[in-house]
């Protein structure tokens, strides 16, 4: 009977092992919040962007297939789409095969195009005209 006494553990052990139990659930916790805030949000945003981008594929679009070929999409069906990768040739892929679109149709009508145009080049021959002030201060300096 002496041997079970002394075999069974202190009240205040138990007390202790309460408290370590505690601190497990709270590791536990903060291990699955980081999970979710570095893996699973991500990958959640991700699929969303995914599924819009491939919701809105419209004919005109010049987009990249999953395994690297360059098109321009020609017909868009339900769950298809079909790519002119040449001039003679034609591919029909799922949307899913889709890996990004890289040059959107504009659907801004023609002279707003010509507009936005004339401001690109506005700005690129302010900047040109930038870069030969800049020159021409450097030169000074190096006179001097």
């Amino acid at each position: 009977m002496l041997s079970l006494l002394t075999a069974m553990p202190a009240p205040e052990a138990s007390a202790a092992g309460g408290g370590s139990m505690m601190t497990t659930f709270i590791t536990f916790g903060l291990i699955i919040a980081i999970f979710y805030f570095l893996i699973i949000r991500p990958q959640k945003k991700r699929e969303k962007e995914t599924k819009e981008m491939l919701a809105s594929i419209k004919k005109g679009d010049k987009v990249v297939s999953i395994g690297g070929i360059h098109g321009t999409v020609m017909i868009v069906k339900e769950t298809t789409v079909v790519i002119k990768v040449d001039d003679n040739t034609r591919i029909e892929f799922s949307r899913n095969a889709i890996s990004s679109i890289v040059d959107r149709k504009s659907d801004a009508p023609p002279t707003a195009r010509k507009k936005a145009k004339k401001t690109e080049e506005a700005a690129v021959v302010e900047a040109k005209e930038v870069d030969v002030v800049e020159a021409e201060e450097v030169e000074e300096k190096s006179e001097k």
